[in-house]
C-alpha cells in the first residue's frame, strides 16, 4: 500500500505540530516542532484531536503511531496556552474566571481521550523526555515503546499545579499506586529502564530510529489482523478497565452475539493455514463534523 497524504486525497487537516502519513494500513503521526522541545501550544490542543478523528471517521488506517523528532518526544503543555483564551478572561469575577479554566481544561482532556475512543489501537514512540502533558499523552495511547535513554516526570508539581489534562487517572492503571504518588509528590524522573521494568513501556531499544521502526513493525502486524476483531478487543479492554468483571463478561457476550463474523474467521482459519496475509475489510467510515 502506497503512502497516503494529505495532497494525495486523504482528507487530514494540515498542523504546525504534526505530520502524517500513511502506509501499510498505518497511521503514523509524528511531533514536528523539534527545536522547541515539540512543546504543546494551542493548535497541538485542537489539530491531534482533528487528526485523529479524521483517520478514524474515515477508516485511513488500522493502527495510529505517535512518535516525535529531535532530541524529546516533548516537554509538554506550552506556556502560552495558560495565558490563551479561556484560561483567566472575561472580567474580574472569580467565578467566571473558574468556569471558564473549567470549559478550557476539559476541551485539552478531551484531545487526548480522542486517543482511548477512536476504533483502532495508539501505538506511541518515545525518544528522550516525557514530560508533563506528554505524560498525559502517552498514558492515554494503548501501548508504548521507548529509547532506553530517555525518561518520564509527571512535572506539574514542580510548578506548583496538579496534573489535570489525564495523567492520575490514567497512569494509576498502568503502575502501582505508591509509584505513582511518588512521582506525582516528587516530581522526579522515572528512567525508561524503571518505566520498562513497572510495566509502563512494552519494551526498549538503543537508538530513536530502532524504536520508530521497532513500533511501526508492530503495528503492521496488528494491521494485518482483521480491523473489526481488533476494533471489538479494543473496546472489551476498554470497557473492562472501567467496569467490573460480571459487567464486562456480559459486554463481550452481546458484542460477539451481535457482531461475531463467521465469514471473517473462515478467512483467518485459511490464512493461517496457508501462510498467507488475511483478506479482511476495512471498517465504514464514520459520520462526523465536515472536515
Amino acid at each position: 500500500m502506497s503512502d497516503i497524504h494529505p495532497a494525495a486525497g486523504a482528507q487530514i487537516p494540515a498542523s504546525p505540530c504534526f505530520e502524517v502519513s500513511i502506509a501499510d494500513r498505518v497511521a503514523h503521526i509524528r511531533l514536528t516542532r523539534p527545536e522547541k522541545m515539540n512543546s504543546m501550544i494551542a493548535a497541538f490542543w485542537s489539530d491531534l484531536p482533528a487528526i485523529v478523528e479524521a483517520i478514524d471517521r474515515q477508516s485511513l488506517a488500522r493502527v495510529i503511531v505517535i512518535s516525535s523528532t529531535g532530541k524529546h518526544f516533548s516537554s509538554g503543555m506550552d506556556v502560552s496556552v495558560f495565558s490563551a483564551g479561556g484560561l483567566g478572561a472575561d472580567g474580574d469575577d472569580p467565578h467566571i474566571r473558574a468556569e471558564a479554566f473549567l470549559a478550557k481544561v476539559s476541551a485539552l482532556q478531551d484531545s487526548f481521550s480522542s486517543l482511548e475512543s477512536c476504533r483502532m489501537p495508539v501505538l506511541c514512540a518515545i525518544q528522550g523526555g516525557v514530560i508533563g502533558g506528554a505524560v498525559d499523552m502517552v498514558t492515554a495511547a494503548d501501548c508504548r515503546w521507548a529509547v532506553r535513554d530517555s525518561f518520564f516526570q509527571i512535572q506539574e508539581i514542580n510548578i506548583a499545579m496538579v496534573a489535570d489534562v489525564g495523567t492520575f487517572p490514567r497512569i494509576q492503571r498502568l503502575l502501582p499506586e505508591g509509584v505513582v504518588r511518588e512521582l506525582a509528590y516528587t516530581g522526579r524522573r522515572m528512567s525508561a529502564e524503571e518505566a520498562f521494568q513497572r510495566g509502563l513501556v512494552n519494551g526498549l531499544f538503543e537508538t530513536h530510529e530502532a524504536c520508530v521502526e521497532g513500533v511501526l513493525e508492530t503495528a503492521r502486524t496488528i494491521a494485518a489482523k482483521d480491523p473489526l476483531a481488533i476494533r471489538g478487543t479494543k473496546h472489551i479492554l476498554n470497557y473492562g478497565r472501567d467496569h467490573s468483571t460480571a459487567d464486562t463478561l456480559q459486554q463481550i457476550g452481546l458484542w460477539n452475539a451481535a457482531m461475531l463474523p463467521p465469514m471473517r474467521m473462515m478467512e483467518a482459519f485459511a490464512a493461517n493455514a496457508e501462510k498467507r496475509p488475511g483478506r479482511f475489510s476495512d471498517l465504514k467510515p464514520v459520520p462526523g463534523k465536515p472536515l
